[in-house]
């Protein structure tokens, strides 16, 4: 069933909604909500943030979220708490981590999930919607369920479906509008009841499912995704081997009709690509082969990085001069400030921990915890190597490219291509 488009219900419009988790997806759906009427609660944990929301103001960089944030809170319509508070819709944005980073397969921490559905089971009242927003294993929605009831929560009349964000870091505030989304409900009327919710600002097509299928097509479109960049990855260690530039051969090949090659980089970052993967392996072990080969190559890709810039350093020391080092980029993708699982910090930390002189350059980010920050400009007039690790902007403008074509530079993410 696909529904487009805005549904003026009055009724539903009266619901208060409580966003509990305001990172990178919870804020910005709160904000969101808040803009198109809805009295908001907002909810974390960490009592910085819900000042500074309570202030107009952001904790992370995106596009036009500041501009949303200060709206909703001037109209009243949004509040950040660090509490539960009673409402009729709950939308559960916490972060699943993993439990043991280390083990060969990473295993999901649904804990958090777990946590936010116990916080609400004192408010539930018939009627309530109950959303699941977090990327979660399969079965997840169920366990919210189950935690519910196993609190002393009433659930007849309570609708919970799942309903995973398909946004871009940097496009959010328009993404989140603008795609198509799928409901999962645990059952039909719970579907049907939270579609309604969504089509009040949702534009794209809202799709209908069940919980489990919704939440391993989270799962399935960032293993895609992935599997993707695996391949890119791969295919430049190997041109590499031949001396052959990859970008360059990445737009010969892309000129087949058929072909889509994506582009490599120093690994894959972020809390969705290189995390949800690990879901589906870690609940089907013997079957996921290829998705599981996808993560070992982009995680070795990293490893690759780091050893050619240290070959590339100890064969430079050979003359006695210990280079310095700047290292440009530090988020996991180009134009944001979210270091979650970035491999180019990841680069830059291993090659500090085994004793290199690194400067790292982030024009997103003016100080990260035990790392020192330096301007571009200053950065590039004091080093000895140049390693491109994040394709931002700012290292694209011309004048910039200029002064780093006259450099020792090692290239991970084609900005001088």
């Amino acid at each position: 069933m696909f529904c487009k488009g805005f549904d003026n219900d009055k009724l539903m419009k009266k619901k208060t909604v409580c966003v509990i988790g305001l990172g990178y997806i919870g804020l910005p759906t709160a904000a969101l909500i808040a803009n198109k009427g809805f009295v908001v609660s907002g909810i974390d944990i960490n009592e910085d943030i819900v000042l500074k929301i309570n202030k107009g103001e952001i904790h992370i960089i995106e596009d036009g979220l500041k501009a949303y944030v200060k709206s909703a809170i001037l109209s009243g319509k949004l509040k950040a708490f660090n509490k539960i508070q009673q409402s009729d819709v709950y939308i559960i944005c916490v972060p699943t981590p993993f439990q043991n980073k280390s083990r060969e397969i990473p295993k999901p921490n649904i804990d958090y999930v777990l946590s936010a559905a116990k916080s609400i089971s004192q408010f539930i009242k018939p009627g309530d919607l109950i959303i699941l927003e977090s990327t979660s294993p399969v079965g997840t929605t169920e366990k919210v369920k189950q935690t519910l009831k196993n609190c002393g929560a009433s659930l007849e009349d309570v609708h919970i479906a799942y309903c995973p964000e398909r946004v871009l870091p940097g496009k959010i505030m328009a993404e989140i509008v603008e795609n198509d989304r799928i409901v999962g409900g645990l059952t039909s009327i719970s579907t049907k009841k939270i579609m309604e919710f969504y089509r009040l600002f949702v534009s794209g097509n809202i799709v209908e499912t069940d919980a489990k299928t919704a939440e391993m097509c989270k799962l399935a479109e960032n293993s895609f995704r992935d599997l993707n960049i695996a391949f890119a990855n791969e295919l430049s260690m190997i041109c590499d081997n031949h001396d052959i530039n990859v970008w360059n051969l990445i737009k010969l090949a892309n000129k087949h009709p058929r072909v889509d090659i994506l582009q490599p980089g120093t690994g894959v970052g972020g809390h969705c690509i290189a995390v949800d993967p690990w879901f589906i392996v870690s609940q089907n072990k013997e079957k996921a082969k290829l998705i599981q080969t996808a993560r070992e190559i982009n995680n070795y890709k990293t490893k690759w990085v780091i050893d050619k810039i240290k070959n590339y350093v100890d064969s430079y020391q050979k003359n006695a001069i210990k280079p310095k080092i700047a290292c440009l980029g530090l988020a996991f993708k180009p134009n944001i400030d979210d270091v979650r699982e970035s491999k180019a910090l990841e680069v830059v930390e291993t090659l500090i921990t085994d004793g290199y002189e690194v400067i790292a350059v982030e024009p997103n980010i003016q100080s990260l915890k035990n790392l020192k920050i330096l301007n571009l400009h200053d950065a590039i007039e004091q080093v000895d190597l140049i390693c491109l690790l994040v394709k931002h902007r700012e290292f694209l403008e011309p004048e910039v490219k200029k002064k780093l074509m006259k450099s020792q530079v090692l290239d991970f993410c084609g900005a001088l291509t």
